[in-house]
């Protein structure tokens, strides 16, 4: 490789190092003007703007042979519709709406709303796992849970002194009308047991239970199918 060769190939490598810091600094300001709220709270509109962010971001970097001004302008572009769409939200709530969603209530006093599960495309998994990261185990301990329109889960427990709150973790017998056989096999039962424990309470088949466990007091939650439909 002649002396020319590698002059152009060390000129090509500084305009990328350049442009990887340019582009960088611009992000940041750009999330910066964007706010607090969009780094925390993703809603869909804030992730489609950061999704194609991050693709001018490596159009300008990949591409040192075109003007950053190609980059420039639709980060500038971007940042305008964010913001006038902050602006919007703040002022109509239809639009906030139509935008952001609503609110969902997943439990109300202490029921599955099955139905709303599965407009929002929320499963059982979903919901145990949101809860377990706030440190609740069961769901007969939840009076209200809220899925926002983030996709974060609020939770109001039910009070201590609530006959139905439960200690300990519960096993999963029966989730969307499926028994789970693995749980009953960890707490040393089977069919026959739980069908006859639904019996009792006047249920018929599992298919008519959306959720069902068994806490360590050996107390069962049972949560009736499409009770909301």
């Amino acid at each position: 490789m002649d002396s020319g060769s590698g002059i152009e190939v060390d000129i090509q490598v500084w305009t990328i190092v350049f442009r990887t810091l340019l582009t960088y600094l611009l992000i940041l300001v750009i999330l910066r003007i964007m706010g607090k709220r969009e780094i925390g709270e993703l809603s869909v509109l804030d992730l489609v703007v950061f999704v194609m962010l991050a693709e001018i971001a490596v159009f300008s970097i990949e591409e040192p042979d075109k003007s950053l001004v190609h980059a420039l302008i639709p980060m500038t572009l971007l940042l305008i519709i964010q913001r006038l769409s902050a602006f919007l939200s703040l002022k109509s709530q239809n639009f906030r709406e139509w935008f952001d969603g609503t609110p969902t209530f997943i439990i109300k006093h202490g029921k599955v709303d099955e139905y709303e599960m599965k407009k929002q495309r929320y499963n059982f998994n979903d919901l145990l796992i949101q809860l377990r990261e706030k440190e609740i185990y069961s769901i007969q301990d939840v009076d209200y849970a809220i899925l926002e329109p983030n996709g974060k889960l609020s939770v109001l427990q039910k009070d201590e002194n609530d006959s139905d709150h439960s200690s300990g973790y519960s096993a999963i017998l029966i989730a969307d009308g499926k028994i789970q056989y693995d749980s009953l096999q960890r707490v040393k039962k089977n069919k026959s047991w739980l069908l006859n424990e639904l019996k009792k309470k006047g249920y018929e088949s599992e298919k008519d239970i959306s959720f069902c466990s068994l806490d360590e007091q050996g107390e069962l939650f049972i949560d009736q199918k499409n009770e909301y439909e």
